[in-house]
């Protein structure tokens, strides 16, 4: 058989072993396509979208930093485009501002070079399982997983620093180079992170804490499924100016409510001011005008359902059996001007009183179609006191199901209670102030979920959500998926976390996503359609596996050239190659993921045949005929891993041949 150092004018020909006639003319043959292998660069994408609508706007430059030409908004004309009259200077409008909020926007559109390292020894059932924890720095992580999980997240829930004067927030740069970036990356504090304390006494207290959380809920929008939610937990020092970014980002009418929770029973008696004993969870939709199935409103509708404007009667109402209960020790109805409501006889009644039509005092602002609602779920009346003012309370016949704006004392635990939860897993206390799980699955429950939903939290602290999750899942057989995100943050010189050997914030949750599991294992009692998945794909956030030239070629100097052979960091693996992949093309990190061996080189086969790669050297004629035949989606090769040159050129032209709808990718 002839080899592809003569390549052929029929390659019908030359793959069925005939005879070679004369040498094809590859003069028109490109080379394979590269993968870009970092984030998306958002900003170009957005003034792409912009030039399709003002083309006259969009001009293109040479970026001083990297020498390419990009593309750049003339905003003066943009303005004028958007006007209908004459714009001079910026325009007074409604908005939250600060310092660092346009360096904030900046940051969230830049592209990094990082990737995601699998750590199988760190994982429980890393083939199977569909849920993931990620360590190292959350805004990076969400940049390279965005567009995999673009739009494919049903629920988010953050509990990020509450910005007290004792908290550490992130230290973010405002830099995107590879060169500049890897040279920050490297610029941490003596524990190796990027953060630092924000006390009050800082002049930018507010301003630093708004432009961390920015690009990251910019980010976190863009992963939400249109049915999507995001809920996040805050004290009173924040709750202002997280509610006016999140309406900025969001839309203020995606702003679904502002719950209160009671996280502490008994507030201290230290308190100068007031005893404070809660905090609050802002929820908000991707998209409000959608409807809920497990949502109620949460204000009671007003009107004029029970009084005319005219005459100031009351207008006739319909009480079912049962819906009305009189609690009056003395028995007397007063008489009054209020106009008569008609009531059935059999009423449950209290205090000796007969049963009877009577008055109701006031405005009755309940419309008759809501109270019918109402009293079908479960709501009863109570007449408490000889104005037959009715008093009501909201208890419904499922009421875990139906989130109310003040979070039931009875559904979510305190922080006392989430502490001794933490510790029965552990045996000591590890962690300060944990979320109690009853509050993340109170608020799991306002999303309408099904298998496989994803849900995200990316400042995962001691893993309260995964935890959370994975005992819902066990509880009404809906299999999610959980992704957490975590900084190795370190323990206190002094923790007990420390002590018993657990060296970072990560650790820990990591330790108790693995007990936790084991717990309901253990527990036995779950539900049968639970698919028992307890397992969770451990990466961590890393530099890009490739060399800074594969991203700025036109940095090379003669010197490097020997040093350039190869694109390919050393020390990186197939599988850390892999997954770098499989996030520049857009696809989730938890497929099933086989290793086969085929012509003694190692092949990767993701979702059966959704993508196959090999970044081996020497890959040959016959090994790269056999992948053809196989016709995955993708193919993805090391750009120098062939044999020789020729059969790098023909890779194309034989899947062209055998597998004419592959993309073929180089890296």
């Amino acid at each position: 058989m002839p080899s592809y150092g003569q390549p052929n004018k029929n390659l019908n020909d030359y793959l069925q072993g005939n005879p070679v006639k004369a040498p094809i003319n590859f003069s028109k043959t490109t080379s394979m396509d590269k993968l870009k292998m970092h984030s998306p660069d958002l900003s170009q994408e957005n003034i792409s979208k912009i030039r399709d609508l003002f083309p006259s706007c969009v001009t293109e430059a040479r970026d001083t930093a990297t020498g390419s030409v990009r593309l750049v908004v003339d905003f003066d004309q943009l303005r004028q485009e958007l006007s209908d009259e004459i714009v001079e200077g910026p325009q007074e409008r409604y908005r939250l501002d600060w310092p660092g909020k346009r360096e904030a926007l900046s940051l969230s559109n830049a592209p990094i070079a990082m990737t995601l390292r699998p750590c199988d020894e760190e994982s429980i059932n890393f083939e199977q399982t569909k849920n993931v924890f990620v360590e190292g720095d959350n805004l990076d992580a969400l940049k390279v997983v965005q567009e995999a999980y673009l739009g494919k997240v049903k629920m988010i829930y953050i509990d990020p620093p509450y910005n007290t004067g004792n908290d550490f927030i992130y230290s973010d740069d405002f830099v995107s180079g590879a060169e500049e970036y890897h040279i920050r990356t490297g610029a941490k504090d003596e524990t190796g992170n990027r953060f630092l304390l924000n006390p009050e006494s800082n002049g930018r207290f507010h301003s630093d804490w708004l432009t961390m959380m920015y690009p990251r809920l910019r980010i976190a929008k863009s992963l939400l499924s249109e049915d999507g939610f995001l809920a996040v937990s805050i004290s009173d020092t924040e709750v202002a100016g997280l509610r006016m970014i999140l309406d900025e980002i969001f839309g203020a009418d995606n702003l679904v409510e502002t719950f209160f929770w009671k996280s502490i029973f008994r507030p201290s008696n230290m308190s100068r001011r007031t005893r404070k004993n809660g905090e609050y969870v802002l929820l908000y939709a991707k998209d409000a005008s959608r409807d809920f199935e497990m949502i109620e409103r949460f204000e009671d509708p007003q009107g004029d359902a029970s009084l005319t404007q005219n005459n100031n009667q009351l207008r006739p109402l319909c009480f079912p059996e049962g819906s009305i209960k009189i609690n009056l020790k003395d028995g007397i109805y007063p008489s009054g001007e209020y106009g008569e409501v008609n009531l059935i006889d059999d009423l449950v009644c209290e205090g000796g009183v007969n049963s009877r039509p009577f008055r109701i005092a006031g405005r009755f602002k309940w419309q008759q179609a809501y109270l019918d609602d109402e009293i079908s779920k479960g709501v009863l009346l109570t007449i408490k006191s000889s104005s037959l003012i009715p008093y009501y309370r909201k208890i419904y016949k499922q009421t875990s199901l139906r989130p109310t704006k003040i979070i039931p004392d009875d559904l979510v635990k305190d922080v006392l209670a989430a502490n001794a939860e933490l510790t029965s897993l552990f045996g000591e206390k590890i962690f300060d102030y944990p979320k109690p799980t009853s509050l993340i699955k109170y608020l799991a429950k306002c999303a309408s979920w099904k298998d496989a939903d994803i849900f995200l939290d990316f400042f995962a602290g001691s893993g309260t959500s995964a935890h959370s999750i994975k005992e819902l899942n066990a509880e009404d057989g809906v299999n999610r998926s959980f992704f957490m995100i975590q900084l190795p943050e370190k323990c206190g010189s002094s923790s007990s976390a420390l002590v018993a050997g657990i060296e970072t914030i990560a650790d820990i949750c990591k330790e108790r996503i693995r007990r936790c599991g084991k717990a309901i294992k253990r527990d036995g009692s779950f539900h049968s359609n639970w698919n028992g998945d307890i397992g969770f794909r451990v990466f961590k956030l890393g530099s890009s596996n490739m060399k800074d030239v594969y991203y700025q070629p036109d940095k090379l100097i003669q010197a490097d050239l020997l040093n350039a052979v190869d694109n390919v960091k050393e020390g990186r693996t197939g599988k850390d190659l892999l997954f770098q992949v499989l996030l520049d093309c857009g696809i989730e990190i938890t497929h099933p993921i086989q290793k086969q061996t085929i012509h003694e080189k190692s092949i990767y086969f993701v979702d059966d045949n959704a993508l196959v790669a090999c970044f081996d050297f020497g890959i040959s004629e016959e090994l790269v005929k056999q992948l053809a035949d196989i016709q995955p989606l993708r193919v993805v090769f090391r750009d120098n891993g062939f044999v020789s040159d020729s059969v790098k050129i023909n890779v194309e032209q034989i899947f062209r041949q055998l597998s004419p709808t592959t993309e073929v990718k180089a890296i």
